[in-house]
C-alpha cells in the first residue's frame, strides 16, 4: 500500500511480515504475535498504523496504565465492547476479576455482528509487566484464541526477549518477530521527513546530516534525537533569517551552530533543561549552569545502571571467582578457612592490575548489587560493551544461582 509506506518508513519487512501474518479478514489469524526490539525502534507506532490503516478491529492497551489483573481484563473487555456498541451508543461497563471470567466474557463481546467475521486483534504494550502478574496470565493470553474458540489475535510488544518470558508449563510458542535499531541512514530519512514546510528538503536534510554527525556516537535514541532537532533547528537557521548567509552555505551555518550543539551533548537523556529553559540558553548565550532550576552538577551524570555495571566490572576484575559466593550470596554454606596462598596471590590484587572475566559473571554480580529487582532489558545489555551486546541469552542466575 502507498499510502502505508509513506506513514511507516524504514519498516518494510516488518509491515509485509504483519501483514501476511494477519491474512484477510474472515481468516483465522496466528494466536499470539511477540514483538521486541530497544526502545524508539517503532514497534508501538509500527503496530498501531497498522491496524487503523487496515481498519482493522483491535484494542490497545498499555500494561503500565493498568498495572493489576483486574485493570487490564475490564480495560480489554470495555473496549471490545464499545467496539461492538458503536453503532448502538456506549454500553455498561463490564466488571472482570479472574481470568476465567475473561474468557466468559469475551465469548458474549465478540458475538456481535460486526465482531463475528473478522479477527479481533488485542495489543499490550509494554507487555514487561506481565511477568509480574498472576502466573495464568501470560499463558492464557497466548491460548485466547484456543480457550475462545474465537477468531483473535494477541499481540506482544516488549524491550524483553521471548526466552525472558516464556512460561515454565502451559506455553503456547508465538510468532516473534524482531525490530532492529535504526541505522544512521535509516535515522537521516525519517528525521528529513519532519522538515518544517517554509525551508526547502535539502536545506533541513544538511542539517539533519550535521545533528547526526555529533549525536549520533552518543544517541540513537529517534525520540531524543527528534527532540534535539526541533529545539537546535531555529539556531541553524539565524544566519539564514538575518541575511548573513545563504542556504547553500554549510561553513558559516556549521560555525554558528557548533557551539550551541556542544552545550546539548551535556543534556542528551538527562532533560534537565526544559524547552522554555534552553531558548532561553540560546537567547542569552550563558552557561547551562547559569539558568535557575537546573541540575548543580558540573559534570555528565552517568546512566542510572551504568554505575552499577561499572562497580560490577570492578569487583569480577579484581576479586578472584573463588570468592564471589562468600560476597554475594546471603546462605553461602561453611567456608573453610586456610592459609594455603598461592605465591602470585600474596601480592595485592590491585598491584597486579585487573583480570578478565566472563560476562555472565558480570551480570550475576550485578544483579546481586543492586536493591532492587533488575529486568534484563536491552538497554541494560545497550549499556555494555558493544562486542557482548548480542550475548541477550545470558542467563542472570546461572554463575551464582541468584534469584533476583
Amino acid at each position: 500500500m502507498p499510502h502505508l509506506e509513506s506513514m511507516v518508513l524504514c519498516r518494510e519487512a516488518q509491515v509485509s511480515t504483519l501483514q501476511s501474518l494477519f491474512g484477510e479478514r474472515h481468516h483465522f489469524s496466528f494466536p499470539s504475535i511477540f514483538i521486541y526490539g530497544h526502545t524508539a525502534s517503532g514497534k508501538t507506532y509500527v503496530t498501531q498504523t497498522l491496524l487503523r490503516t487496515l481498519e482493522l478491529p483491535h484494542v490497545f492497551v498499555n500494561c503500565v496504565e493498568c498495572f493489576t489483573l483486574r485493570l487490564l481484563l475490564e480495560q480489554i473487555l470495555n473496549k471490545l465492547s464499545h467496539l461492538s456498541s458503536s453503532e448502538e451508543g456506549c454500553s455498561t461497563e463490564i466488571t472482570c476479576e479472574t481470568f476465567n471470567d475473561f474468557v466468559r466474557l469475551f465469548k458474549q463481546v465478540t458475538k456481535a455482528e460486526n465482531l463475528k467475521n473478522q479477527t479481533v486483534y488485542i495489543v499490550l504494550d509494554k507487555a514487561d509487566y506481565l511477568r509480574d502478574m498472576e502466573a495464568n496470565l501470560l499463558p492464557g493470553f497466548l491460548r485466547l484464541q484456543e480457550l475462545t474458540g474465537r477468531n483473535v489475535t494477541v499481540l506482544f510488544l516488549s524491550e524483553i526477549i521471548w526466552e525472558k518470558f516464556r512460561p515454565n508449563t502451559g506455553c503456547f510458542e508465538p510468532f516473534v518477530l524482531y525490530f532492529p535499531d535504526y541505522s544512521i541512514g535509516n535515522l537521516q530519512k525519517i528525521l528529513c521527513h519532519d522538515h518544517p514546510p517554509e525551508y526547502s528538503a535539502d536545506f533541513y536534510a544538511a542539517y539533519i546530516n550535521i545533528l547526526l554527525g555529533v549525536f549520533y556516537t552518543v544517541c540513537r535514541d529517534l525520540k531524543e534525537l527528534r527532540h534535539l532537532a526541533v529545539l537546535n533547528f531555529p539556531k541553524y537557521c539565524e544566519p539564514v533569517i538575518k541575511g548573513e548567509a545563504s542556504e547553500r552555505d554549510t561553513r558559516k551555518l556549521w560555525k554558528n551552530i557548533e557551539p550551541h550543539l556542544k552545550k546539548a551533548m551535556q543534556t542528551v537523556y538527562l532533560r534537565e533543561i526544559s524547552s522554555s529553559q534552553w531558548e532561553k540558553l540560546q537567547k542569552d548565550d550563558t552557561d547551562p549552569g547559569q539558568l535557575k532550576g537546573l541540575s548543580a552538577y558540573t559534570h555528565v551524570e552517568l546512566p542510572y545502571y551504568s554505575k552499577f555495571i561499572l562497580i560490577a566490572a570492578y569487583l569480577a576484575s579484581y576479586n578472584p571467582a573463588r570468592t564471589d559466593k562468600r560476597f554475594f550470596l546471603k546462605h553461602h554454606g561453611k567456608i573453610k578457612k586456610t592459609n594455603f596462598l598461592k605465591k602470585h596471590e600474596k601480592t595485592s590484587n590491585h598491584l597486579l592490575g585487573p583480570k578478565p572475566f566472563p560476562l555472565d559473571r558480570l551480570l550475576a554480580i550485578l544483579y546481586s548489587i543492586v536493591d532492587s529487582r533488575v529486568a534484563p532489558t536491552a538497554n541494560i545489555f545497550s549499556q555494555l560493551h558493544e562486542d557482548d551486546r548480542n550475548r541477550r541469552t545470558v542467563k542472570p542466575n546461572s554463575y551464582l544461582k541468584i534469584q533476583y
